[in-house]
């Protein structure tokens, strides 16, 4: 029998560093004629997204050294980064977005003069310049066609946003005006241009403030011209109340979209093979499910058409699969193998279907399907286990009672580690974490972060509190100016019912965010006595600013969803503002900020912090240069992870000799 020791003592192979080593996952996969690509993170280099190419025989090849980095910013959150084509020598094409300077490069990984990217677009001096997403290589035309954001004075909100053609010679590389727009920048956000097989048609999504995508989103459909113009666009599907996240056409060229006008994301045929809208889309699979996410970022793929009219469809409610579906009679078959989790990244050819994929045994990787044999392999990123997979945790996938007899749904991970027996007179910490968003979702996949807790005696409990996507818009729309109210009633009452039914003790529970998880975090700190401490990454903060002119263009607007209209109710966005009320947080705390985030300024945590110098509560501050929205360098999500497993140890009483030195003021 293993030793017996107190909860949160334990010892583990699963270390902060390699935890932060085996971070994100692979991304944006894509077919270059039968080759796959995709991106991958580089924790240990900067944090850079590398652009991976798999050749025939399986190798895999990191195509562009550092400090490369193939990741777009528009939106701030980015979006498709990259497109290839194999042109008529045989030789691959390839478009990418560089992350240092966001403008399009033109790389020939195999010609003979050798792989330089070369640019094709030019770097604008007003406010933070020209970016890039979702291209579309049309060879056969000389150009690229992609989302073009354009700043346009040194606001935030200084910004629009076009579909528009760039040239695949580089004319435009110094010259602004070479750049032919293809839309009228009539709509705040575009996404998603596709081009119909027979070139004559294009389609797109298209949405205004104050609506996020989720709200509502507006299919548009326009002709092509002869000279590569658009015509005159008309809505063909979607509109202010259904969210259509998704477009694409196939081969026969009917226009497919996912919209949720009957609650769930679906599947719909939006167009005829005349191109022409029918009086109401066709729904191909009318499921209680999801076929479709939250627009987070541009280009994302949940569905793809084959070439031979069946449909590649990531789908499912809370955990997803991955299906081929059959348009004409419904039916929808699953692959098989052990993954719970598929990500937006569909890509296919010929009979090939590739997307990436998980589970709570393993990370995330390239998995391809053979629709003619059904037989689902592992291609790429494949999941080693660095450690024992015997030190993983055993999750439970649980629904909560929240307040008014509400469902709460989480995924619980009790500690867990083969060395050690627990007294059996006590009972484990916990920590609740609560996702970004706030409309998102925690997937039930394998997270080293959370066997770090786990294998040495903390349990974790993830909430996808109400707001969260995965279980249809009534569950979404419950967060509808109720942030800071549902969220943090919910993952309460999941810290409570771990306790009242005696899974964790009462007296060492934790909340832990980052981003809206981290306002979730702050405001539970603020509003509630559930917790004996808290960790708060990259947080909003003060809603007032964030609602006004300190955040992005994109969620600038999205407080009026969430809270409301400030100038309707200003007392509301004080009411619930952990800033305004700092003064009522007792419990101490760890702030985690990136000095470069331009979606959760630091400006806000340091206002937070003044209010709480000199009050007596403990707390940390760990600020980190080069860090943005979202911790991506390896060195800085170890040195927040042992400053994290400090924390609670001080709090909670945890006697060990590994613990990272951790500063805390009062």
């Amino acid at each position: 029998m293993a030793p017996t020791a107190t909860y949160g003592s334990w010892p583990s192979p699963i270390g902060a560093a390699l935890a932060a080593a085996r971070d994100g996952r692979p991304e944006y996969v894509g077919f270059v004629g039968d080759e796959v690509w995709w991106t991958a993170p580089r924790p240990a280099e900067g944090g850079r997204r590398a652009l991976v190419r798999r050749r025939h025989d399986g190798t895999e090849e990191s195509m562009l050294p550092a400090p490369w980095n193939v990741r777009s910013r528009v939106i701030e959150y980015g979006g498709q980064p990259w497109a290839g084509t194999v042109r008529a020598d045989g030789t691959p094409l390839v478009v990418f977005c560089h992350h240092s300077d966001q403008r399009l490069y033109a790389f020939e990984p195999d010609a003979p003069s050798g792989p330089e990217p070369r640019p094709l677009t030019p770097v604008s001096g007003t406010g933070d310049g020209l970016r890039w997403a979702d291209p579309v290589l049309l060879p056969e035309r000389g150009e690229v066609w992609c989302v073009l954001e354009e700043f346009t004075g040194p606001a935030p909100t200084d910004v629009r946003r076009v579909i528009a053609a760039v040239p695949l010679d580089g004319s435009a590389a110094d010259d602004r005006a070479r750049i032919r727009e293809l839309t009228d920048g009539a709509h705040r956000f575009v996404t998603a241009p596709r081009v119909s097989p027979d070139g004559r048609r294009a389609a797109w999504i298209a949405w205004d403030h104050p609506r996020m995508p989720w709200d509502g989103t507006e299919v548009l459909l326009a002709g092509i011209t002869a000279e590569g113009a658009f015509t005159v666009p008309r809505v063909v599907a979607g509109g202010p109340d259904e969210s259509v996240p998704q477009i694409a056409w196939t081969a026969e060229g009917q226009l497919l979209h996912v919209g949720d006008r009957t609650g769930w994301w679906n599947l719909y045929r939006t167009t005829g093979e005349d191109g022409e809208a029918a009086d109401a889309p066709v729904p191909l699979c009318p499921r209680a499910e999801e076929f479709g996410g939250p627009l987070w970022k541009i280009g994302l793929a949940w569905f793809q058409p084959l070439e031979s009219g069946l449909i590649a469809v990531v789908h499912g409610k809370g955990a997803t699969a991955l299906g081929i579906l059959d348009p004409d009679s419904g039916e929808l078959v699953d692959a098989a193998g052990p993954w719970t989790e598929w990500t937006a990244d569909l890509a296919v050819h010929g009979t090939r279907v590739v997307g990436v994929a998980a589970s709570p045994r393993s990370a995330y990787e390239v998995v391809e399907l053979d629709t003619r044999t059904g037989r689902a392999r592992v291609i790429g990123s494949p999941h080693h286990d660095p450690v024992d997979p015997v030190y993983y945790p055993e999750p439970q996938i649980r629904t909560f009672t929240g307040p008014d007899d509400r469902e709460v749904h989480a995924h619980v991970y009790p500690p867990h580690n083969p060395d050690r027996t627990p007294p059996c007179d006590e009972l484990p910490p916990y920590v609740i974490w609560a996702h970004g968003g706030p409309t998102g979702h925690a997937p039930l996949v394998l997270d080293l972060e959370i066997a770090y807790f786990t294998s040495r005696g903390i349990g974790v409990a993830e909430v996808n509190y109400g707001g969260s996507t995965g279980y249809g818009r009534e569950y979404r729309e419950r967060l509808r100016e109720q942030w800071g109210v549902v969220d943090v009633e919910d993952c309460a009452a999941v810290a409570r019912a771990l306790a009242d039914e005696g899974t964790a003790d009462p007296a060492r529970l934790a909340i832990r965010g980052g981003s809206a998880g981290g306002w979730t975090a702050a405001a539970s700190l603020t509003h509630s006595d559930v917790y004996a401490c808290g960790t708060i990454v990259y947080p909003i903060l003060d809603p007032v600013a964030w609602a006004t002119d300190e955040t992005h263009d994109f969620e600038s607007q999205y407080m009026r969803s969430l809270i409301g209209p400030l100038d309707e109710v200003p007392a509301r966005y004080q009411d619930r503002s952990p800033l305004e009320h700092a003064e009522r947080i007792t419990a101490p705390f760890l702030l985690l900020q990136g000095l470069d985030d331009v979606i959760c300024p630091p400006a806000q945590a340091e206002r937070f912090l003044a209010r709480m110098a000199g009050r007596g509560v403990p707390h940390g501050y760990l600020a980190f240069d080069g860090e943005g929205h979202g911790f991506r360098r390896a060195d800085t999500m170890t040195r927040a992870l042992e400053a994290e497993l400090a924390l609670y140890a001080r709090t909670f009483g945890i006697d060990r000799a590994d613990v990272a030195e951790l500063e805390l003021r009062s």
